[in-house]
């Protein structure tokens, strides 16, 4: 019951406090870059797509110039640091602390990490899944891209990741993107 009373006291003092108090405000660091792979049908989240970062002179960062941590969208408070790779897996939002400058994105996944998935298995061959390069600069408004899998016409994967600033349509899942 005292905790009932206090619950109740606590919401009612809340309803006074003026509008112009002093919470903290949530903003968004001017150097973070948000990649954003969101959760897909079946087996297909758990097919890892593995990031490449590259600075304006064509140098890989992915391991020295950016800081990066990531979360589960189903659970967006726990941060994870990475041990080695930066990886994404379907429902994953990847935080990159970026130094200023122009950089260029891309995903791919090797072929020994393809095998074991239902969802791989009408892939004819066997190739290292590639993404486009999507170029990035640290001065642009955009603060979030995605990474999605690329389907064909028939609604089967093909092998290939796409990168983009807009969101992929939603339904319960991502769709895939045709191409």
């Amino acid at each position: 019951m005292k905790k009932i009373l206090f619950l109740i006291s606590a919401l009612f003092s809340l309803a006074f406090l003026p509008a112009d108090s002093d919470f903290p405000r949530a903003s968004h660091n001017p150097w973070e870059l948000i990649i954003y792979r969101p959760e897909n049908k079946t087996d297909f989240n758990y097919v890892r797509c593995y990031v490449k970062i590259e600075d304006e002179n064509g140098n890989d960062v992915s391991k020295s110039k950016v800081k990066a941590t990531y979360e589960w969208t189903t659970i967006p408070n726990v941060v994870n640091n990475y041990k080695n790779l930066l990886y994404l897996d379907g429902g994953m939002a990847m935080h990159l602390n970026l130094r200023p400058g122009k950089y260029r994105f891309s995903v791919y996944t090797p072929v020994d990490k393809q095998a074991g998935f239902e969802c791989t298995k009408s892939i004819a061959g066997k190739f290292q899944w590639e993404s486009n390069i999507f170029e990035y600069d640290t001065e642009n408004p955009t603060k979030v891209i995605f990474v999605t899998p690329v389907m064909d016409d028939n609604g089967f994967f093909k092998g290939e990741w796409w990168i983009d600033w807009k969101a992929p349509r939603f339904f319960k899942w991502s769709e895939m993107k045709i191409k």
